[in-house]
This record gives structure tokens, sequence and C-alpha cells, in this order.
């Protein structure tokens, strides 16, 4: 089993080492212009060991934005500070995906230009809450997004990927899942629209397809992933029938010749068997590369890639604590414990000072980025 995971693979244009990929983690150290600090080089330059990283959750645009210090890949001043963060992680041997974000509904209007309303599928408000400068905040009450700004929206994802090239990252990552922006369409909890954007689940789909293709047009299918999460749970997003929705969407997306497509298949719900089964039966409607996401150690990990249910596994919390867990798992070395109080905001204290099972390695790192 542990043979499988750590043998290497194609994936797209992608040649990769193994099978332990790093889930995207919204860290909250960006600056307020949303370019990434320095420091974020050495961070993600540690974690090079991955299969893959998919990045931190970067917004596409302005009102993509919908938490503080959240970086962005919209401007130049932005490409220009992610360079050297790919850069050394090329150094280091990996490679990175930029996942490309907008939060939609899931936002407040302190954080977004002139105090601007979030957008949405529709005028619903979110139960949830979004990280400000205040700590954690009810989300704002949104509007629903206008027609004629729909082809504008797309064409900021388009922008996004070709940014996303240009500073050096490997490919992109669409983020439909989780309960933003590209969720709040797809899922009739959130979408009631009349438009061609909403009602059927062709409709529903619509938007998530066309930005899709917009990003395919712009970098090519095999550096284009996508991320969904069939199970809801996030965010208050919820679909009065997931599987006809989302087994059409993976049929429609199987057409596409992604390089992948990443799966969040659990979000803190261990034991229920009607969303475990839901994921098992989407499973057989997705013929390509299949990243499997979801509170998988080192056993269910190898078990999820013997069976042949994913081609890999990403790991998100794990991979904060300690930055060298492929090797971790292969060695079965304890892992590192977790300081939560760190996750969101901050600096170096529970980012890049998580000590590598090898004596030295962590430094060893830090000078290459």
């Amino acid at each position: 089993m542990t043979h499988q995971m750590f043998s290497p693979t194609e994936m797209g244009e992608l040649t990769i080492p193994n099978r332990i990929f790093m889930a995207p983690l919204t860290r909250n150290r960006a600056n307020p212009d949303g370019t990434p600090k320095p420091l974020a080089a050495t961070y993600y330059a540690q974690r090079a060991s991955a299969g893959l990283i998919v990045s931190e959750a970067t917004q596409i645009s302005p009102l993509g934005k919908g938490y503080i210090d959240t970086p962005g890949i919209y401007t130049d001043a932005q490409v220009e500070a992610w360079k050297p963060i790919t850069s050394a992680v090329h150094a280091n041997g990996g490679r990175i995906f930029c996942q490309l974000w907008h939060v939609g509904r899931i936002s407040h209007t302190s954080l977004l230009p002139d105090g601007q309303a979030p957008v949405s599928s529709s005028n619903r408000r979110a139960r949830s809450k979004t990280f400000t400068s205040n700590g954690f905040e009810d989300t704002s009450k949104p509007r629903a997004l206008e027609g004629d700004e729909i082809a504008a929206l797309i064409e900021d994802y388009g922008h996004a990927a070709r940014s996303a090239i240009a500073a050096g990252f490997d490919g992109v990552e669409i983020h439909s899942a989780n309960g933003y922006l590209l969720d709040q369409f797809l899922q009739d909890g959130a979408n009631d629209r009349t438009d061609a954007y909403g009602g059927s689940i062709d409709n529903r789909m619509r938007l998530t397809l066309e930005v899709c293709d917009r990003v395919i047009a712009e970098i090519g299918a095999g550096r284009v992933g996508i991320r969904l999460s069939p199970r809801g749970q996030a965010n208050d997003i919820t679909d009065s029938d997931p599987h006809g929705l989302f087994s059409a969407l993976y049929k429609a997306l199987d057409t596409r010749g992604l390089a992948y497509l990443h799966v969040v298949e659990s979000f803190g719900t261990a034991g229920d068997e009607k969303g475990e089964a839901l994921i098992r039966t989407l499973r057989s409607d997705w013929t390509g590369f299949y990243i499997a996401n979801g509170e998988y150690d080192a056993e269910r990990s190898a078990e999820a890639i013997r069976s042949g249910h994913a081609d890999a596994v990403s790991v998100g919390k794990a991979f904060i604590a300690n930055p060298d867990l492929p090797e971790r798992f292969r060695t079965g070395a304890a892992l590192n414990p977790q300081d939560k109080d760190t996750f969101y905001g901050g600096g170096a204290e529970g980012y890049t000072d998580y000590p590598f099972a090898t004596l030295g390695r962590g430094d060893a790192v830090a000078k290459a980025a």
C-alpha cells in the first residue's frame, strides 16, 4: 500500500512524484492589498515534498474577497509577489497550482471596495460567519448578480488563470466547493434565479461549466483542476437533489479533459452513511484523475489509493503542522501537534516554525527559499 502512495504518475500535463497532496489552506497572512508576504515562500517551499501543493484560496477580483488578509491573483503587484513563492517551491522539487476563488455571499461589506454588498446567485443571506478585522462576524446580505455582470465575472476567471501562469504556477484549481460563489449557483438552497443560470440542473451548472471552459481556453485543460463538495455542509449550502446535480456535473466535467477532479468528501461529518454513499455512487461518473479530501490519515490514504477509489489524496491541517508530511506517512514517524490558535493570521509562529522529522531539513529548505 505504501508503495502506491509514493509511486509517480501522470496528472494532466504534470508528472507527480507521490499521491499525497497539500490541500488549499487559508492562513490569513497576506498584505491588505492581496499581495502574499515574503514569508510565504518559506512556508510553501517547506511543503514542496507534496505530490502537488494547491495554494491557499486566492481571490480573482476585489469583489471575490471574503476574509481579511487573503491573497489575490488579479493585479500586476500580486503576480510579482507570487513569483518568488512559486520559484521557491520549484527550487525544492515541488509543483503548485493556484486555487482560484470568489467567495460570493460569504463576505462582509467591510472587506469589499467602497463597502459594497457581496454578490451571489440570489439575495439570500448565508447563515455563516467570515473573518474580518473584528474577528469572526456574520456575513453581510448579498445582492444577486445581474445577467450582464456574469460575462465579466467569467472573464475575471480567465484573467486570473493567465495571471497565475505568469506568476509561475503550474496550473490552477477552480474553487467550486464549500458554499462559495460557484457553489451558490450550483445548489438550489442558495440559487432561486429564474434566468438561464437558475432553475433546472442544467441552468445551475451553467456558470461553473462556462468558467471551466474559459479557463481551459486560457491555459489548456491539462493545467486545470476543479474542486467540488457534493455533500454541502459548509457555509449554509444545500441542494434538494445532490445526486442528480453532481452526477450531471461530474459527467459534464468528465468530457473536458481536466487535469483532475478534487472532491471534499467529508467536512467533519464522519458516520453520515447517506453522505458517504453519495460520494461512492458519484465516483463512477468521473473517469479522470480523482483527488479525495477529508479526514485522510496515512492508513486511509493508502487504502483509498490501493482500492482505486482515489488517484491521490489531499491533506489539510496535518500539512500545517508537518511540512514533511509525505515522509512521515512513508516512515510512520509521529506527527507534530497542531497549534490551532495560529491557524489564521499572525507571522512565523505556527506557520514556518514546525519541525521536520529529519533534523536540519527545515533549515536547508528555508535557505533555498
